[in-house]
């Protein structure tokens, strides 16, 4: 009944507290009700065994496990069910957080958030650790001078996984990427959108849908283009035109630049149309310009529009667009020559060879 009653007050008092406004009181409420009911319940079953200790024989209350035991498992009890608490605690003052960050209108980098959630709960872990092996006797002084000793053999037996730790808490620290941003490894195929970092790993979710898993020591050793924090996207293309259109050029590239000056979804501070080279085959004119907007689909829109324009610009001077080609000379085929002496020039012919000898002759 008490515990009931005391989970009942606490909810009571939760609600009454709004979890934008008193982000701090209702989450550490909120986290608080299961916990200290179970907490009644530890206190509880502790009195009761030290009343049932007090009332039976005196020599049997000393030399029992029960006697021996009971102080150190109540602590125990008692540290497990605050660190329960806690970590209840630190989950419902984050979300309350991010909910008054975003009714406030404002960004709360959800990676950060749970990068500082993550540690304060593994701060509350070893805490509540090392006061149990306390109170269950162990001294701490010792366990802290053989960690000294035994972590540099673990440093070298688990040496992917301290980089991997290490690699997580460069990406918490410096930020070069967040849940929900874009980003590419360079020199690799891994590209896709972040889902979670782990401590051991970063889950990516790629074009097609499925998830995987990069450790976080690549991080460190691997550079990382974010694609969702880039300024403007770039228009590169090249444009052939025929040879015979070279009296066009200048006036081509002037409306071009005109047009890309006056276009809306064109950065204007910096683009540049020149005619840049003699081909092969044609005359080349090189388009660089960069767009307002960085959304895929707005980008491919506006290149669109701009080659079209482009085009239209070349017809209305009378040039033409055009593609490898290649032209073939032919020579000419003249009728031979009679030779001198004929017919034509009152000469003789030659003397016809005589006639093969018959086969009976």
């Amino acid at each position: 009944m008490a515990g009931a009653a005391v989970r009942f007050v606490l909810d009571r008092l939760a609600r009454r507290l709004h979890p934008v406004r008193h982000a701090w009181g209702h989450g550490l409420l909120a986290g608080a009700s299961v916990p200290a009911q179970m907490l009644v319940w530890v206190l509880g079953i502790s009195m009761a065994g030290q009343i049932l200790l007090s009332q039976s024989d005196q020599a049997f209350a000393k030399d029992s496990l029960l006697a021996h035991g009971l102080g150190p498992i109540r602590d125990v009890g008692v540290i497990l069910v605050v660190m329960w608490l806690l970590l209840r605690a630190v989950n419902r003052i984050q979300d309350n957080l991010l909910l008054r960050a975003r009714e406030h209108g404002r960004e709360l980098d959800p990676t950060a958030a749970d990068a500082i959630g993550k540690l304060t709960k593994a701060s509350i872990v070893i805490t509540a650790i090392l006061m149990m092996m306390q109170a269950l006797g162990f001294s701490i002084a010792g366990l802290l001078a053989f960690g000294g000793m035994g972590g540099i053999a673990v440093g070298f037996a688990a040496q992917s996984l301290v980089a991997n730790l290490l690699g997580g808490l460069t990406i918490f620290a410096s930020r070069p990427f967040k849940v929900g941003e874009y980003i590419i490894i360079p020199g690799t195929e891994l590209m896709g959108g972040v889902e979670h970092i782990g401590w051991r790993a970063t889950r990516l979710i790629g074009f097609d849908c499925k998830p995987f898993y990069v450790p976080n020591a690549m991080f460190n050793t691997q550079p990382v283009i974010n694609h969702t924090r880039m300024t403007s996207r770039r228009i590169m293309e090249d444009i052939h035109i025929r040879y015979a259109d070279i009296d066009a050029v200048p006036a081509i590239v002037a409306d071009v630049r005109a047009m890309l000056r006056a276009h809306p979804g064109v950065k204007h501070d910096f683009f540049a149309f020149n005619f840049s080279s003699c081909g092969t085959f044609s005359l080349k004119l090189s388009l660089y310009a960069f767009t307002v907007s960085t959304d895929y689909n707005d980008y491919m829109d506006t290149q669109e529009d701009v080659l079209l324009k482009i085009a239209d610009i070349i017809r209305s001077h009378g040039a033409r667009m055009t593609g490898p080609a290649s032209t073939v000379e032919m020579p000419q085929l003249r009728a031979p020559a009679h030779p001198a002496g004929g017919p034509e020039t009152g000469g003789t012919l030659p003397p016809m060879p005589p006639p093969l000898p018959s086969a009976g002759s």
